[in-house]
């Protein structure tokens, strides 16, 4: 198997010859070669130059044996295509959005105008990898990224876009239905460049119950997959923090289930039933461990279900300063439990 092929079967809980690989976060962050690239430019401008933000998709699969590359860019695309200004150190979106007038005029992105650099980095990794090799594309999900908007950066509380659900849930609405319509036309511009699969990140959801999670985010999710399922794209659903939420994502009709590390892909399987589509959900933090007992919990990650319907990942995106040793002996510990389990 070719490893589209691969990616595309195991996303289909089709049989493969061995579970594909990737790392949330495998390209920049750890690499020395994405180092010297920031050396000469910042991290937005990379984002926003198809060239420069397609070297740098292609620098960990150049380096590892891995199954996909996603492609280098920021979930704050979107805040940033709907007019806030976006800053990362530190981290600041503004102006924040807390009234329903700052609602009202946050623009509709002309995605292809706004966004389109993405497109044509997801074109130009293609033109080199070819056909046979998955390129993957992906976005902020709803919840997440209105709590970015309204918060006006990260948070410890998520106090101001909590107060908003509960207080304006008409309000609220209004903003999750415009970055939801706005996000399902990135992914579906993603999709036309040629991306083989898109995950949604909703890294912030695991901060809510299972009630306001189904009232406040997974609505919001569904309407973007419905817009997608023409397309016959597989779509990835990863929440940071899935345990409490995992039966509730499940109803979000994406093709393939994230799990953290919080909880095992057994227990996954069992609430989710031995048919659905899994990925992760290695602890990124064992990557800092010998080789040895990488491969120990790898082995012991893959063996809980079997490799089937499965595609490997860490349980959240690979952390800084991780040794590249490290990740090489995760991928190669995939490769050899495979062999072994044939």
């Amino acid at each position: 198997m070719n490893a589209k092929e691969r990616f595309l079967k195991a996303c289909n809980g089709q049989p493969v010859d061995r579970p594909p690989v990737w790392i949330m976060r495998q390209a920049g962050r750890t690499l020395p070669e994405y180092n010297k690239v920031r050396e000469k430019y910042s991290f937005w401008e990379i984002c926003k130059n198809p060239e420069l933000a397609s070297l740098v998709t292609l620098q960990p699969v150049k380096r590892f044996p891995l199954d996909a590359a996603i492609i280098f860019s920021d979930i704050l695309t979107i805040p940033a295509a709907m007019g806030q200004e976006v800053s990362f150190t530190p981290m600041s979106l503004s102006p924040a959005i807390r009234t329903a007038a700052d609602i009202d005029s946050l623009p509709s992105p002309d995605v292809l105008g706004d966004v389109g650099y993405v497109g044509k980095a997801i074109e130009a990794v293609r033109s080199e990898v070819g056909q046979d090799f998955p390129v993957l594309g992906f976005s902020g999900a709803p919840y997440t990224l209105a709590s970015y908007m309204v918060e006006g950066g990260s948070s410890k509380s998520f106090h101001r876009i909590k107060s908003l659900m509960y207080s304006q849930p008409d309000v609220y609405d209004r903003l999750l239905t415009k970055i939801a319509d706005t996000v399902a036309e990135y992914l579906l511009m993603q999709i036309e460049a040629s991306a083989n699969a898109v995950q949604l990140f909703d890294s912030w959801a695991g901060e809510l119950s299972v009630a306001d999670f189904r009232q406040f985010a997974l609505p919001y999710v569904q309407r973007i997959i419905a817009r997608l399922k023409d397309s016959s794209v597989p779509v990835i659903y990863y929440i940071n923090g899935i345990g409490v939420l995992l039966e509730a994502a499940a109803e979000s009709g994406a093709d393939v289930m994230g799990i953290d590390w919080r909880i095992s892909l057994t227990d996954a399987r069992r609430r989710l039933g031995v048919d659905r589509v899994v990925q992760g959900n290695l602890e990124p933090a064992v990557l800092f461990a010998p080789a040895d007992e990488i491969k120990r919990r790898t082995f012991e990650m893959l063996d809980e279900i079997g490799g089937v319907g499965h595609i490997v990942n860490l349980g959240h995106g690979v952390l800084p300063d991780t040794p590249l040793d490290g990740i090489a002996a995760f991928i190669d510990a995939v490769a050899q439990w495979s062999t072994l389990s044939r």
